[in-house]
C-alpha cells in the first residue's frame, strides 16, 4: 500500500525559506541527552565531594564520573547549533584540549585525577579548557534563550576556576560556588529537556547563507 508522508512545515527565515527535518529534531534530542549526561555526572561528582569529602572512594569515583561528563559534553558540542562556525570549532577544540589533558594526567599522575588537579592548580591551564567549552554552551544558551541560570553560570564557572588557579578563594567559598554551579547546571538541564525542540535548531536559512558565503570565498 502506498503511503504519503505529511508535508514539512515551511518556515520563513532571515535569508529565505527552510524546513525542519526529522534529522534536525534528532540532533536536538542528542544535544540534550549529552547535556543531561554531563549535568548528572557533574552533580553526582560534586555531591560526593561536598557530602563525603575527599575520601578514597570519592576520589576513585570522580574519575569515571568526569569521563562521563566529558563524553556528554562532547556529544553536545557535536550536535549544538551555533551560527558562527569558527566559534563552534573553537569550543570543540577547547573540549579536545581539556579531554586530552585529562587523559594525560590520569595516566601520569600517581594520585586520582581530582586530587591531582586540586593539589596542582596549574593543571587547570590544560584541563580547564573543558570548562571553557562548557561555559561557551552556557553563554550560547543565555544569549539565545535569555535563561537566568545560564546568565549566572557564564561568569560563575571562570570565577571559580580562576580563583582556585590563583589561590584567592578559601575552601568554604570554593565549596559554596561549586554547590551553586551544580544546582544551576541541573536546573538548566532539566528546563532544557522540557523546552520545545524547534527553537534549538534556529534559523536554518542563516546556516545556508553562511555556507554559501564560505563557498564563494573559497572559489
Amino acid at each position: 500500500m502506498k503511503t504519503t508522508s505529511e508535508p514539512l512545515t515551511v518556515y520563513e527565515g532571515q535569508f529565505g525559506q527552510y524546513t525542519i527535518t526529522s534529522e534536525d529534531l534528532k540532533g536536538v534530542k542528542i544535544y540534550r541527552i549529552g547535556l543531561g549526561l554531563s549535568a548528572l555526572s557533574f552533580a553526582l561528582g560534586s555531591g560526593l565531594i561536598l557530602a563525603r569529602g575527599a575520601t578514597s572512594l570519592t576520589l576513585t569515583l570522580l574519575t569515571p564520573l568526569f569521563t562521563l561528563f566529558c563524553l556528554g559534553l562532547g556529544i553536545s558540542l557535536i550536535t549544538i547549533h551555533i551560527y558562527l562556525i569558527p566559534l563552534h570549532r573553537f569550543l570543540q577544540v577547547c573540549w579536545g584540549i581539556g579531554t586530552l589533558t585529562a587523559i594525560i594526567l590520569t595516566l601520569s599522575c600517581q594520585n586520582p585525577l581530582a586530587l591531582c588537579i586540586y593539589e596542582n592548580p596549574l593543571t587547570l591551564l590544560g584541563i580547564g579548557f573543558t570548562f571553557v567549552a562548557l561555559t561557551g554552551i552556557y553563554f550560547k544558551e543565555a544569549f539565545c534563550f535569555n535563561r537566568l541560570e545560564t546568565k549566572l553560570l557564564t561568569p560563575l564557572v571562570p570565577m571559580l576556576l580562576l580563583g582556585h588557579l590563583l589561590g584567592v578563594l578559601s575552601v568554604g567559598v570554593e565549596q559554596a560556588l561549586l554547590g551553586i554551579w551544580t544546582g544551576l547546571f541541573i536546573i538548566f538541564a532539566l528546563r532544557k529537556s522540557f523546552q520545545p525542540l524547534i527553537p534549538d535548531i534556529g534559523d536554518k536559512s542563516v546556516f545556508t547563507y553562511l555556507e554559501q558565503q564560505r563557498s564563494a570565498s573559497v572559489s
